[in-house]
C-alpha cells in the first residue's frame, strides 16, 4: 500500500504535489526521483557518454605511439588522432555538463518537494507530539536533514553512476586488444564491490551516529537560546557552554569516527594493485608478441579510469549514506501518528456557541488524569468563569473544545455536535483562545492583530486595538501598526501583549472566545478599561474565562469551580458562596 499524506491521521493537509511511498526511505527516495524520470534520463545519458568518451583518449594515445614508433613514423596519422581527441572531449564536456545540471536539478526539486511535505506534516502534527518533540532537533531535520537529501543526489548519486559507468569501460575496450586482458579489469571490479558492501556496512551506523549527534546539538542550543533570559537570570551560562561543549564533543566524536572508517577504504590499495597486475600482464603479453606497444599504452590508460571511481567512492558512499539516514529520521518524523484528524467532510456549519460536557475524563499520561467525570452545559451567549487552585484542570478543561486535545472518555459537544465530528477547521475558525502566555510573531503590529483574518482592512485592525484598549499605545510607537515587534513580542510588555492578543482575537469576530487567565499581566490603571472591552466583547458570544479575579467572577452568568481535576461545584458567585466550601476556601486563601 502507499502511503501518502492523505491517509495520516492529521490535523491539516494541503493536496500533495504527487503521492509518495513511506513504506521505507528507499520507497520514498525514489518516489520522489520517479516523478523526475526525465532528469534521471538525462544524468545517466551523460553519464554513459562521458565515460565512453573518455575512454576515447587512451585508445587514441595508443594508436599516436604506434604511428610515431611505426618505420617509418606515420605522423600524417597525428592531426587526425589530435582533433578526433579534441572533438570527442567537447562533446564529452557538454554530456558531463547535462548529466551535473540533471543530477543538481533533480536534487534541487526533490528537496523543495520534501520540506514542503515536511513542513505540512508538521502543521498537521498534534500538540502531543509538538510537546514532546524538541524544537531543535525537528529543525535540524528540516534544514540539514533535508539538505543532505539533496547532496545525496549532487554530488552523491551523480559522482556513483558516472563511476559506475567508468568502471565498466576497461571491462568493455580491453579484450579488442587481447581476452586474457579481461582478467586484471574483472579481479579489480569483483574486490571493489566487497570491499565497498563492507565499507558501506560500517559507514551505516556511524552515519546515524553523526546525523543523530548532529540533533542533539541543535536541541540543545535551541533550548538554551529559548529560554536565554533564564540561563542569564541564574547565571548559568558557563554551564550552558560546558554543555554545548559536551554535545559539541561527541558530535566531533562521531565525525571522527567517519573519518576513521573513510581512511582505511580498501578500493585505494586494490587500485595500486590493478595498475601494477594490469602493467605487468601487459608486458608479459608484449614480450609473447601477443601486443604492440601502443596496445599495451592503451590498456594501461584504460585501468587508469579506474581511479576516478575509487576516488569519488570514497566521499559519494557516505554522502549517499548520510542521504539515506537523513531520509530516514525524516520520514520518522512524518510517519508518526497524531492523535487528532482534520475531518475534512465533517459538520462546518455556523456555529451559535452551545457547549455540553457529557461525563469527559482527559489525562496527558494515562496513570495521571487531569479530569475526570466533568459534565456541564453552556447556553449560547453565556460567560463562564472557571475557577480553582494551580492545577485543578481549568486549562485542559478548555483546550478540549477547540480540539487541542481529545477527551480520552466522553463527549465534548459544541451546538449539539461532537467535536470529532466538526470540520476541524471551521471549528477553530469560530473559536479563539487567548493564551496566558502570549505568542506573537516578529512581524509588526497589524499584521499580528490581523493574523487571523489577514484580508482584515486597516479600519478592521484599528477598530479591534481600540475595543482590546490597545490603539493607545500601538500609536504611540514611532512607527504605529508598522511598528515590527521582536521575536514572541519581547519589545512589548506583559500587559501589551495580551491587549494585541484580545485585538487579535477580537478581529475573528469568534462565537466561542476563551480567556486563560490572559488579563493576569494588565496593570490596574488599565484593568477597568480592560473588564469593559472583555464585557463589550463579550456579548452575542459564548465566552470562557479562567480567572482568579474576584471582578471577572462576579458578572459571569455561570461559575464551573475544578478541585483536583473534579468538577466540584456550578453555579451563581452568590449561589456558590452559599453552598460551596471549595468555592469559598478560593476567596479565603
Amino acid at each position: 500500500m502507499t502511503v501518502t499524506s492523505a491517509n495520516l491521521t492529521s490535523e491539516f493537509t494541503i493536496p500533495a504535489r504527487f503521492k509518495t511511498d513511506r513504506r521505507s526511505p528507499l520507497r520514498w527516495i525514489v518516489s520522489y526521483a520517479l516523478h523526475y524520470w526525465y532528469l534521471g534520463v538525462l544524468l545517466v545519458a551523460g553519464a554513459v557518454g562521458n565515460a565512453a568518451l573518455a575512454a576515447v583518449i587512451p585508445v587514441m594515445l595508443g594508436r599516436a605511439f604506434n604511428a610515431v614508433l611505426a618505420s617509418p613514423p606515420q605522423v600524417e596519422a597525428l592531426p587526425g588522432i589530435v582533433w578526433l581527441i579534441v572533438a570527442s572531449q567537447i562533446i564529452r564536456a557538454l554530456l558531463q555538463f547535462g548529466r551535473n545540471f540533471g543530477a543538481e536539478l533533480i536534487g534541487q526539486k526533490i528537496e523543495r518537494d520534501i520540506r514542503h511535505e515536511l513542513y505540512v506534516s508538521l502543521l498537521g502534527k498534534s500538540m502531543t507530539f509538538h510537546s514532546l518533540q524538541p524544537v531543535g532537533d525537528t529543525m535540524a531535520r528540516a534544514t540539514n536533514d533535508v539538505r543532505e537529501i539533496n547532496f545525496m543526489f549532487s554530488p552523491g548519486l551523480n559522482l556513483v553512476i558516472g563511476s559506475g559507468i567508468f568502471i565498466l569501460m576497461p571491462i568493455v575496450v580491453a579484450p579488442s586488444y587481447h581476452p586474457a586482458l579481461l582478467l586484471t579489469p574483472v579481479l579489480f571490479v569483483i574486490g571493489y564491490f566487497l570491499a565497498l558492501w563492507q565499507y558501506l556496512g560500517e559507514l551505516h551506523p556511524i552515519t546515524t551516529g553523526v546525523r543523530h549527534a548532529f540533533g542533539q546539538l541543535n536541541s540543545r542550543l535551541a533550548e538554551a537560546l529559548d529560554g536565554i533570559e533564564t540561563v542569564k537570570g541564574m547565571a548559568q551560562e558557563r554551564s550552558e557552554v560546558d554543555r554545548f561543549e559536551d554535545n559539541a564533543r561527541r558530535y566531533r566524536q562521531a565525525s571522527v569516527a567517519q573519518g576513521d572508517i573513510e581512511a582505511r577504504f580498501i578500493p585505494l590499495l586494490l587500485l595500486g594493485l590493478a595498475e601494477a597486475g594490469a602493467l605487468t600482464h601487459s608486458l608479459i603479453l608484449f614480450n609473447q608478441g601477443l601486443l604492440d606497444i601502443g596496445q599495451v599504452v592503451a590498456y594501461f590508460g584504460l585501468i587508469q579510469l579506474f581511479g576516478f571511481p575509487t576516488f569519488v567512492s570514497l566521499f559519494a558512499y557516505s554522502q549517499i549514506s548520510l542521504g539515506f539516514v537523513s531520509a530516514r529520521r525524516i520520514l520518522e518524523l512524518i510517519n508518526r501518528q497524531t492523535d487528532l484528524d482534520q475531518n475534512s467532510t465533517g459538520f462546518a456549519g455556523k456555529m451559535r456557541g452551545e457547549i455540553e460536557f457529557r461525563n469527559v475524563c482527559f489525562a496527558y499520561q494515562q496513570d495521571q488524569p487531569s479530569l475526570e467525570d466533568i459534565s456541564f452545559k453552556v447556553h449560547p451567549g453565556q460567560t463562564v468563569a472557571i475557577v480553582g487552585q494551580t492545577g485543578s484542570g481549568k486549562t485542559s478543561l478548555v483546550k478540549l473544545v477547540n480540539r487541542t486535545y481529545d477527551a480520552n472518555a466522553g463527549q465534548v459537544l459544541v451546538d449539539g455536535v461532537d467535536v470529532r465530528e466538526w470540520n476541524l477547521e471551521t471549528l477553530r475558525q469560530q473559536i479563539s483562545i487567548i493564551e496566558q502566555d502570549i505568542f506573537l510573531f516578529s512581524r509588526s503590529m497589524a499584521d499580528n492583530i490581523k493574523f487571523g483574518d489577514p484580508q482584515a482592512s486597516e479600519d478592521a485592525v484599528r477598530q479591534a486595538a481600540r475595543a482590546a484598549q490597545a490603539d493607545e499605545f500601538i500609536l504611540n510607537f514611532e512607527d504605529g501598526y508598522k511598528t515590527v515587534v521582536g521575536e514572541r513580542g519581547v519589545t512589548l510588555s506583559g500587559g501589551q501583549r495580551q491587549r494585541t492578543a484580545l485585538a487579535r482575537a477580537f478581529l475573528t469576530d469568534p462565537r466561542i472566545l476563551i480567556l486563560d487567565d490572559s488579563t493576569s499581566a494588565i496593570d490596574s490603571a488599565t484593568e477597568d478599561k480592560i473588564q469593559r472591552a472583555i464585557f463589550t466583547a463579550a456579548r452575542g458570544r459564548t465566552t470562557l474565562i479562567i480567572t482568579h479575579r474576584l471582578s471577572q467572577i462576579r458578572w459571569a452568568d455561570l461559575i464551573l469551580v475544578l478541585r483536583q481535576g473534579q468538577l466540584a461545584a456550578v453555579g451563581t458567585h452568590d449561589q456558590l458562596m452559599e453552598t460551596s466550601e471549595a468555592y469559598r476556601r478560593i476567596f479565603s486563601e
